[in-house]
């Protein structure tokens, strides 16, 4: 039987989970990055899942909002399922924006408790980049004064001060954004 604290079978033949966890601003190419990996992960037979931050906010974290208490819960919720997926030999995927870095912190705690890899990067895309792409009209409804409490724009982002990677995007292509992942998991035997 599996506990907590022990890996699951998929660790035992190589080819145990993880989280990689990739925060960033709204429109970073959090998410983009998130599936072009998991298109390579798959590719190399890994057991793969991209928890994507607006399907669990759809999903498992529906009727909450976006207060600081209500992103922590959204966190430690979205967490908690990585934790649990990698710990059965799945790489779990975590294109969230997750602001704040106790949040971040707590999702890590929880595990290194379990003895579970964690991996955390950051998505550093610059504000003004973000709102050209717009993927989803935030920054536009934003400035319009549709909308507030659009992250790292009148709502805090604590960018990550030590993350594993830190994955600059601007000029780049999603392609090699991909790659440089790819290639800093496998060096971890991650990938």
């Amino acid at each position: 039987m599996t506990t907590a604290h022990t890996p699951a079978t998929g660790a035992a033949t190589g080819a145990g989970g993880a989280t990689v966890w990739l925060t960033g601003l709204p429109s970073a190419g959090k998410s983009t990055l998130a599936r072009a990996l998991a298109r390579r992960l798959h590719a190399g037979s890994r057991r793969v899942e991209v928890l994507d931050g607006d399907e669990i906010r759809a999903f498992l974290s529906a009727g909450l909002g976006f207060g600081r208490t209500d992103r922590h819960t959204n966190v430690q919720r979205i967490g908690f399922v990585a934790e649990l997926l990698a710990r059965n030999g799945v790489t779990a995927l975590v294109p969230v924006i997750a602001p704040y870095a106790d949040s971040r912190d707590a999702v890590r705690a929880r595990h290194e408790a379990n003895g579970t890899p964690y991996v955390e990067v950051h998505v550093a895309t610059p504000v003004e980049v973000c709102s050209v792409r717009d993927v989803k009209g935030l920054y536009a409804r934003q400035a319009a004064g549709e909308l507030t409490g659009l992250t790292g724009v009148d709502d805090p982002y604590e960018e990550p001060v030590a993350p594993e990677l830190r994955i600059r995007t601007q000029g780049r292509t999603v392609a090699a954004s991909a790659a440089e992942l790819h290639t800093f998991l496998a060096e971890r035997g991650l990938a």
